[in-house]
C-alpha cells in the first residue's frame, strides 16, 4: 500500500472515530437536557389530567438489552384513539443484533440496525411529534387518546425468545426479543385506560409498520371487539428478505400464526394478505411510503450487497419494488388507501427520501399533490380513503 492510501486510511479511521464520539456526545447532552430541564414525561399518576403525555413502566416488559421498559400514554376524547406501535430497526441474525443504535454509529455512518433500549433520548422519538404532537392546531389527531407501544426489542413486536450473540466485543451476549410481551402487557394498560372507543387507529411507523398487520387483528378481537370504526396504517414497512420465515420461527420464535402466513421475502405484504384473508373489509387499511426510502434502501443494500448505505442504485431497487407492493395492496382491495411522497431533507435523505412522516414534522408540513399526510390520515378515519402520489410511480 503507497504511503498516500496508507494516510487516507488512517484519515478516514480519524474521521469515522471522531463522528461517533460526537455523535455520542450529542445523544448523551440532549438526554441529559430532556431529564435536567424537566421535559421528561411524567409517570402516569392515579389521575391523569387531559391532554398531557405520561410514562407507565411496565412491569413484565423488557427492552432488548434487559433494560426496563415503559410506554406513553395520553388521555383525551375517550371515543378517539390511536394505538401506536413504534419504529427503531431490526435485528435478523447474530451479526445485526450486535450492532444496536448508539448516536455515535449513525453520525459515523457505521452498522446500526435497532434500538436495544429506552433511554431519556428516545422519548423524542416517540412522543411529541407529528401525530404526537400536542402543541399544534394543526394537528387534527390533537384531541385523540393515545397508547404509543415503543420499541426496543429489534423483533417487530412479535418476538418471544432470548437470543445468545456475540458483540462487537468479543464478550457473549443476550437479545431478548421481548416484543410480543411487551405488546400484550401494553394492550392491558391501553384496555383499562381506554376501554371503549369509537374510532380506533392502529398506526405504526418503520418497525411498527411491519407490525401492524401481525397485530391488528388480535387487538380488535381480543381487546376491542365492540369497536367497528377502525382503521390501519403501516407508515414505511418495506423491506424484502428471503429469510424472514425463518426469522420469525427460528430467531424471535414468534407464534406459529405469525409466522406462517411468511412465504415470499415481503413479510408486510403476506402479513397483509393473511389479514384481510381474514377479515376482509372490517378494517380501512392505509399504506405510506417515500418512493426512495433512504433508510430502508440501505438496509436492503446491506442485505443483498453487504454495504450498509443507501445510493442512487439501491434507491431505484427499492422503488420497483415499491411500484409492485402498491399494485399487490390495490389487488388486494381496491379501497386500499395509498399516501406516496418524495420529500427530501437536506443532509439527512442522502439522494433519497425521507423514511417515515406519521411521527414527524413534515406529517403537518409537507404536501402531496397539495395534500398533507395528516389531511390524508383524517380523512381515512373519517371515512373518506382516497390515494395521494399515485402518479410517482409512473416514472
Amino acid at each position: 500500500m503507497s504511503i498516500k492510501n496508507r494516510l487516507n486510511k488512517n484519515n478516514l479511521k480519524r474521521g469515522v472515530v471522531f463522528a461517533s464520539k460526537v455523535g455520542d456526545f450529542v445523544e448523551n447532552r440532549i438526554g441529559k437536557a430532556i431529564e435536567e430541564k424537566g421535559y421528561e414525561a411524567d409517570i402516569l399518576p392515579d389521575d391523569p389530567e387531559s391532554m398531557k403525555w405520561y410514562k407507565v413502566p411496565i412491569e413484565k416488559g423488557m427492552s432488548g438489552d434487559g433494560s426496563e421498559y415503559h410506554i406513553y400514554v395520553k388521555k383525551a376524547d375517550p371515543d378517539k384513539l390511536c394505538i401506536f406501535l413504534s419504529g427503531g430497526g431490526v435485528a435478523y441474525n447474530e451479526y445485526t443484533a450486535a450492532r444496536p443504535v448508539t448516536g455515535g454509529k449513525v453520525a459515523a455512518g457505521l452498522p446500526n440496525y435497532y434500538w436495544n433500549n429506552l433511554r431519556p433520548f428516545t422519548q423524542i422519538m416517540n412522543i411529541n411529534m407529528g401525530i404526537t404532537d400536542i402543541s399544534s392546531d394543526k394537528n387534527p389527531f390533537r384531541d385523540w387518546s393515545f397508547v404509543v407501544v415503543t420499541y426496543s426489542t429489534g423483533d417487530f413486536h412479535v418476538g418471544n425468545n432470548d437470543y445468545p450473540y456475540v458483540g462487537e466485543d468479543g464478550q457473549e451476549r443476550v437479545l431478548h426479543f421481548h416484543g410480543y410481551v411487551n405488546f400484550l402487557e401494553s394492550m392491558k394498560v391501553s384496555k383499562a385506560l381506554f376501554p371503549n372507543p369509537v374510532k380506533l387507529l392502529i398506526a405504526g411507523n418503520s418497525a411498527g409498520a411491519f407490525a401492524v398487520p401481525a397485530l391488528a387483528g388480535e387487538i380488535a378481537d381480543d381487546y376491542y371487539p365492540k369497536t367497528k370504526n377502525i382503521t390501519l396504517l403501516s407508515d414505511s414497512g418495506q423491506l424484502l428478505y428471503k429469510h424472514w420465515r425463518k426469522t420469525a420461527k427460528n430467531i424471535w420464535k414468534t407464534k406459529a400464526s405469525v409466522y406462517e402466513p411468511l412465504v415470499t421475502d415481503n413479510i408486510t405484504l403476506d402479513w397483509y394478505k393473511s389479514l384481510y384473508g381474514k377479515y376482509g373489509e372490517r378494517f380501512r387499511y392505509l399504506y405510506s411510503s417515500s418512493i426512495y426510502d433512504y433508510l430502508l434502501s440501505a438496509y436492503y443494500n446491506d442485505i443483498i450487497r453487504k454495504k450498509y448505505k443507501t445510493d442512487q442504485e439501491v434507491q431505484q431497487d427499492y422503488y420497483r419494488q415499491l411500484v409492485e407492493m402498491v399494485g399487490e395492496l390495490k389487488a388486494l382491495t381496491p379501497s386500499f388507501g395509498i399516501f406516496l411522497n418524495e420529500w427530501k431533507i437536506p443532509l439527512i435523505t442522502m439522494g433519497g427520501t425521507v423514511h417515515t412522516s406519521v411521527r414527524e414534522p413534515h406529517f403537518l408540513l409537507f404536501t402531496q399533490d397539495g395534500i398533507t399526510m395528516a389531511k390524508w390520515l383524517f380523512d381515512a378515519c373519517e371515512g373518506k380513503v382516497y390515494d395521494v402520489g399515485m402518479d410517482l410511480l409512473k416514472r
